[in-house]
Parts: structure tokens; C-alpha cells; sequence
């Protein structure tokens, strides 16, 4: 498997997605709560722009937008369910229950929508090997109608965050950079939303994504390295401000710098070296394993900070400029 775009032998495929869902651990876990397509589009309500009552472009339709353009642009491959997670609930009631007591409601006069949404769409037969670990081309976004103005008429922007990156098959983490997503995509249809993910999809660059991925098993920092590494990143936020605005900061709080620590020593697959040097691939991946932990709000802008993290540290690895984290 060290060939990008592997395929598997697909036969006869009536419908352009597998009844199988795109990863069975959570690729996010704080604060969330697992969904399915089929669950929100039965049971949850959709927002409506309040002064004409008209509605937002709901978190279905966000999904099944990026799962038509990714069918589209990879016609010949598979693409999974959706794997959806979901966070602070919006609940309501029907107007024949606004005297019931919370306790007393039926399951038919209760309303629910989530204000937050994040996915990811895998396509399992567009794949890699990364020392020894599997990665599959994976699609995504997040959707927070907290960013949006409800208060205003249709046609107000609405805000989104789309990636198309790689899943780690051992842990789900996510490898998402910059090049493969768009933070702050602010669309007002859906017409416009599927024609902004066509064209980040065009302009991604698979196999040299892959490539950046796979020269980080080429570096490695010492056990003091990695010491002084979590100690600055410790005193970044309390820097004085003109030192601070020079730095690129690591955006993982000190929690999970924390379990950073704890699976450098314990973690089953990308733990250090028995002579404590641990290669930048594997400290990516314990980066990216506690941003799991991260909020919905926070996790793909996360992401793509700890990719650019680590190419900063393989830059000065290189000698190439120094990085403040190491010295």
C-alpha cells in the first residue's frame, strides 16, 4: 500500500454511498453527541431566518452537499455514511403543549435542532501507508448556526468550515492543512456552497499532502527536545505581546498538552522510542489525537494549526531557521 490511489476491485455499486459509516470511533469526542443523515432530517427542526420566516441551509443539506461533490469529483470511488457529531441542543415544544410541565411532554410535542455540527465523509479507496498506519482520503465539515444572524431576512451569509484532508485508520485522527480547507466560507445557497467545496476538492493536492505526511517520519526530537517543546508551549500565553506576535503558538490548551505528555511514554501506537527520541509523524499524531477533545468550534481550526506546527519544527530540524519552541 505505499502507492497513493489504491483501488479495490468495486464491482456493480447501484448507489454512490455505503450503508457503513465513515468511522465506528468518534473523531471528535468533547462535548458531542452522535447522529445519523436519516436521524436529523426525521426529527430535527430546521432554523429559519427570523424576520420572513425563511430557512437556513440545514445541516442535512450542508452533508449532502459535500457528499454530492465528492461523489461527483470521485465518481470510480466509494464514499461511507456520513459520521456525524452533534452539540448544544436547541429544544422547543409544540404550541398545544406550552402549559405541560417539562416532565409531562410526549415524544411528538417535543422540537429539537443542535446549533453545532461537525462530520466527516470517508472514501476508503483512495488511501496511503504511513508508517505502518493506514490514511484515507476524508471529507468534512462544521456548521455553527451561532455565527450566523437569524435575526436578519434569507440571503444574510451564512458561515461554514470545509476540509478535505486524510483520516488515520489506526486512531480516526484527522490530517487536515491548510491547503485543504477553507475556515471561514460564508455562502448565502446552496448553489453557492457546493460550488465553493468543487472548487477547494479541485484544488486539493492529494499525493502531495501525503508526501509532506510521510517526510515527518524522517525527523525526530530528543527527549530534552520534546521537554523544552511542552515547556515553552506552556509559557507561550504568558509571553509579553511584542515577543508573543512573532510566534506561531500551538493552539492545544494545557489539558491536552497534559495527555500529549502522558502518551508520549504510554500511547500504544505513537509513543517514544526507547531512547526517548520520538519521530515529528508520531508527535503529530498525539497533537492530533488530543484535539479530539477539542469543542466543535475550535477542533478543525486546531487541526490545522498542529500540521503547521509540526512543519515549522521539521523547518528547524533542517536548520533552516530556528524555532523558539526548541530553544
Amino acid at each position: 500500500m505505499e502507492q497513493l490511489f489504491n483501488h479495490e476491485e468495486l464491482g456493480i455499486i447501484e448507489q454512490p454511498y455505503l450503508e457503513v459509516e465513515s468511522t465506528n470511533k468518534p473523531f471528535i469526542q468533547a462535548n458531542t453527541m452522535e447522529s445519523s443523515l436519516r436521524e436529523i432530517k426525521r426529527n430535527h427542526v430546521i432554523p429559519v431566518f427570523i424576520k420572513d420566516n425563511e430557512p437556513v441551509i440545514s445541516h442535512a443539506d450542508f452533508i449532502e452537499s459535500m457528499m454530492e461533490v465528492a461523489a461527483s469529483i470521485y465518481p470510480a470511488e466509494r464514499l461511507l455514511e456520513p459520521s456525524i457529531r452533534l452539540s448544544h441542543p436547541i429544544k422547543g415544544r409544540v404550541p398545544e403543549a406550552k402549559f405541560k410541565q417539562a416532565s409531562e411532554l410526549l415524544e411528538h410535542e417535543k422540537t429539537l435542532y443542535f446549533e453545532r455540527m461537525a462530520f466527516v465523509v470517508e472514501i476508503p479507496t483512495i488511501f496511503d501507508e504511513i508508517d505502518g498506519n493506514q490514511l484515507s482520503l476524508t471529507v468534512g465539515g462544521v456548521k455553527s448556526y451561532s455565527l450566523d444572524n437569524l435575526y436578519n431576512k434569507k440571503g444574510a451569509d451564512e458561515h461554514f468550515k470545509v476540509f478535505i484532508g486524510f483520516q488515520n485508520k489506526v486512531c480516526t485522527n484527522l490530517c487536515v492543512w491548510t491547503d485543504g480547507f477553507q475556515s471561514d466560507l460564508r455562502v448565502k445557497s446552496i448553489g453557492q456552497l457546493k460550488a465553493c467545496i468543487r472548487t477547494l476538492f479541485d484544488n486539493y493536492n492529494a499525493s502531495y499532502h501525503i508526501h509532506a505526511l510521510r517526510c515527518l517520519t524522517n525527523y525526530s526530537l530528543t527527549e530534552h527536545q520534546f521537554a523544552t517543546l511542552i515547556g515553552r508551549s506552556r509559557m507561550y500565553n504568558h509571553l509579553p505581546n511584542p515577543i508573543k506576535n512573532d510566534i506561531t503558538p500551538l493552539l492545544l490548551s494545557d489539558t491536552q498538552l497534559n495527555v500529549v505528555v502522558k502518551d508520549y511514554y504510554n500511547d500504544n501506537s505513537f509513543c517514544k522510542s526507547l531512547d526517548g527520541n520520538i519521530n515529528l509523524w508520531r508527535l503529530y499524531n498525539l497533537f492530533t489525537g488530543t484535539n479530539k477533545s477539542s469543542y466543535i468550534d475550535t477542533f478543525l481550526d486546531r487541526s490545522v494549526n498542529t500540521f503547521s506546527f509540526v512543519e515549522q519544527l521539521k523547518t528547524a530540524l533542517d536548520k533552516k531557521e530556528t524555532n523558539w519552541f526548541l530553544h
